[in-house]
């Protein structure tokens, strides 16, 4: 997969392209077909037969002479599932960016190779066709001529199936029977060849639902001719991508197959096997049927000094992983922080041995291949091998002072948005600028000159100016042959230390290397492959191939508010992702700050329950000491854990924890038993300050309606506004019971009552202020509708607001562990 261009060899390399993105030489070139390919197409009609039919497991496919698919059947359900109202080509090609049809198949027997013919675009594609005992394999063993082929599709292949269209794997399924398309090597990718780069942003296309039913799809693109590409979706217009040696559509390759639905699992890891595919394992298990799968862990900032510490947290909390959040001082090559690992590598090493030791397994956190601007492929001499956006020749020498540079052309340079570091390299030196003039001569200015702790150089004209490909963290990244020795890098520091446990977090910098999705994935296998030990990972973005590596799929971060309000739909809506393509449920990250109280963090644990989805716990050290309920918090989660883990919860009971709407706790009643709580709330009754006449009364009235059984009155009072108090507060229930509170409260202070003498007091963040020892027992309702009265004096310009809800316990019911 060498890349074929080197920086000396740039120059050449824009010269290759045209204005408008077309190969200068591929324009100079004839299309006529030569004549060995006539030859071969003439000899090819003649033997152009009828229908072929091929046969691995239940599966049964039928092609017509045309290069048609007209069945995709079981037969054990003796049913055709494909879609016979639009067209279903056993490939489609794309040359020149139009999409052709084959007008001819011609079928070797015995060769088992099928020859497609594009007669309108003058290419033939050779197909090897494999019938196994689980699945169908075809794979491409010649396409000619190489340079009318951008990129092939195998399909699309409609079915009549959409009941659970698995987009990411590529396989549907009706409640009896699965059928699926599987890509088999890291240069066939799920989907129909959405582009140039060969990238999307939607969650996965290897299947895609229409109201007929559902296709089922792959492709490759031809990697292996000089290319141009509108890259990272397509913000980097026109970006220069170098040719891959041997990297064409030849090789590319897919299963087909289908079988009863309930054994898709087994099939799809029978296919893994017998194809070579990754296949990851912990202990002998493959980790999508090992009891690791879906289980949550911890992440936080540990050290050598606290490590000890911090895995008493994550034990306690009944957590598979201890996963620090960003150990290093510099990625690309992931230098350790030294003040977090004074002993480097091997200080890391004995962290991980302790976690080990104890059961655990130990992870830290990257960006994948992302390049900070410390790191020695940047400074003091930058590598070659960084991604360009794009590139033009300098047009007048300079000296090593210059302000500015003239240049061939301001394309690349005078890109505003995206443009975050605004960095060029000429030689070994990076240079940060302001603009580049619109008009010629193209003059780049302002220039800072040995930018990055680089030197300062003179350069002389017809030295290529390369604008880096650069990102808003304030880093730039490597080409594809930088990327793979970075994913090296990262295998290398597993290996010495013992780490099982990362994740692709910012996957998404495999797309800098111009090559869409393929980047993205060569670089999770490449660390995959050097690994030389089990390990589990995780990532933000799902992609085909790349499920067979990834342990997990965890969105959703917590830092936009709190347990119920951070990104929670978004996480909810993840689940349905993950049931339809065989993932683990996750949702995602959530902070246990010190300010965490046990009401959010039983509503985030009953929703992890009700979805059986793991999630991680973020700690800071310091917050945790902070939190005066941070060991019960842990308790919580580890009791939650471990019956959502031992499948404690009936369905029924996981479709109300399910429900945002309830609150729940669980308390822990013997070994694997438990005693589940399941409360209610009421709307959120509202007090404000208003004006009465001298001597009205001033209070306010609701009348509440009590939905549940008869017991103490509990309630939650916010104080909400800018600014401004809240004093002397009174609550009478039903003319007779009457609740005082002498107390002032904060705008953004709220008080708890838990039916008992004691009234808990949060400031403005949510910690624990203060506790108030009231003169009697809250009062017993009973169901049914009762009168408050609630009275209270305001101050500040702009009073606050009193908020409340009433909470109760509907019911408590025993769950224990499901043997």
């Amino acid at each position: 997969m060498k890349n074929t261009l080197m920086l000396k060899d740039k120059s050449a390399f824009i010269q290759s392209f045209s204005k408008h993105g077309v190969f200068i030489t591929r324009l100079c070139k004839l299309y006529v077909i030569p004549t060995l390919f006539l030859m071969g197409f003439l000899f090819s009609s003649l033997f152009s037969g009828a229908q072929v039919s091929f046969s691995s497991g239940e599966l049964k496919v039928s092609l017509n002479s045309q290069g048609y698919f007209t069945e995709l059947s079981n037969s054990a359900t003796e049913k055709n599932y494909l879609y016979k109202d639009t067209l279903a080509p056993l490939m489609t090609l794309v040359s020149g960016n139009v999409r052709f049809y084959p007008t001819t198949l011609v079928y070797i027997k015995a060769q088992k190779k099928i020859t497609l013919v594009y007669k309108e675009a003058g290419v033939s594609i050779d197909i090897k066709v494999f019938e196994k005992s689980t699945h169908l394999v075809l794979e491409i063993v010649k396409a000619l001529p190489g340079n009318k082929i951008d990129a092939i599709i195998w399909g699309p292949y409609p079915t009549i199936i959409n009941a659970t269209v698995g987009e990411v794997i590529g396989v549907v399924r009706d409640g009896t029977t699965a059928v699926g398309i599987q890509v088999l090597n890291i240069k066939t990718l799920g989907g129909d060849y959405p582009n140039n780069e060969g990238n999307t942003d939607q969650r996965g296309i290897a299947a895609v639902s229409f109201p007929w039913g559902s296709v089922l799809q792959a492709y490759s693109i031809n990697r292996s001719h000089n290319r141009l590409v509108d890259a990272w979706g397509g913000q980097f217009k026109n970006m220069p991508v170098a040719a891959m040696k041997g990297e064409s559509v030849v090789g590319s390759k897919i299963a087909l197959f289908t079988c009863e639905e309930p054994k898709t699992l087994e099939r799809l890891e029978q296919i893994e096997l017998a194809e070579n595919l990754p296949h990851p394992t912990i202990k002998g298990v493959w980790f999508k049927k090992s009891a690791l799968f879906g289980r949550s862990y911890l992440i936080t900032s540990f050290d050598e000094s606290n490590i000890d510490e911090m895995i008493g947290y994550t034990k306690r909390a009944g957590l598979i992983s201890l996963y620090h959040e960003g150990p290093f001082k510099s990625w690309g090559h992931f230098i350790l922080d030294s003040a977090a690992f004074p002993h480097g590598k091997a200080g890391l090493k004995k962290c991980v041995d302790k976690a080990h030791a104890a059961g655990l397994m130990l992870g830290v956190h990257t960006l994948t291949n992302f390049i900070n601007t410390n790191d020695p492929y940047i400074t003091p001499v930058p590598d070659d091998r960084l991604s360009l956006t794009g590139f033009a020749a300098v047009t007048k020498d300079i000296d090593a002072t210059a302000k500015e540079i003239e240049v061939a052309s301001p394309e690349y340079f005078n890109q505003q948005e995206n443009n975050n570091l605004h960095t060029i390299k000429i030689g070994k030196e990076l240079i940060r600028y302001k603009t580049v003039s619109a008009t010629a001569p193209y003059t780049i200015s302002d220039c800072q000159r040995g930018a990055f702790g680089t030197s300062a150089a003179m350069h002389k004209a017809g030295d290529i100016a390369g604008k880096l490909f650069d990102h808003s963290y304030e880093v730039f990244f490597p080409d594809i042959n930088m990327q793979r020795e970075t994913a090296k890098n990262i295998a290398s520091l597993m290996n010495e230390t013992g780490v099982d446990h990362m994740d692709f977090d910012g996957i998404e910098g495999g797309l800098a290397s111009g090559q869409g999705i393929y980047g993205i994935e060569l670089f999770a296998k490449d660390v995959f492959d050097n690994v030389k030990h089990d390990f589990i990972c995780g990532t933000s973005r799902s992609t085909t191939f790349f499920w067979h590596m990834c342990s997990y799929y965890n969105w959703g971060e917590p830092w936009y508010g709190g347990f119920s309000e951070s990104m929670q739909q978004y996480r909810i809506d993840n689940q349905g992702l993950f049931e339809r393509n065989y993932m683990p449920h996750m949702l995602g990250w959530y902070l246990l700050a010190e300010n965490t109280t046990m009401s959010e963090m039983e509503w985030m644990l009953a929703r992890s329950a009700g979805y059986g989805a793991g999630f991680a716990m973020v700690i800071k050290p310091a917050s945790i000491k902070k939190n005066p309920a941070a060991l019960n918090l842990l308790d919580a989660i580890r009791e939650w854990e471990t019956a959502r883990n031992g499948h404690a919860f009936t369905k029924e009971q996981q479709e109300r924890l399910k429900n945002p709407k309830n609150d729940f706790h669980l308390e822990k009643a013997g070994e694997g038993k438990w005693s589940l709580s399941q409360y209610a709330a009421s709307p959120v009754f509202v007090r404000e300050k208003f004006i009465r006449q001298p001597g009205e009364p001033t209070h306010t009235t609701w009348n509440y309606n009590q939905q549940w059984k008869e017991q103490p009155l509990q309630f939650r009072m916010n104080v909400s506004g800018k600014e401004g108090t809240v004093n002397n507060i009174k609550m009478q229930i039903d003319n007779y019971a009457e609740i005082k509170l002498p107390i002032t409260l904060q705008a953004g202070e709220s008080i708890v009552c838990d039916g008992t003498a004691t009234i808990y007091i949060y400031n403005k963040k949510g910690s624990l202020k203060d506790k108030l020892k009231i003169a009697a027992l809250p009062p017993v309702v009973s169901s049914g509708v009762h009168t408050i009265i609630i009275d209270c004096s305001f101050d500040g310009e702009e009073p606050p607001k009193v908020e409340v809800q009433f909470k109760g316990l509907i019911k408590t019911e025993a769950v224990q562990l499901n043997k």
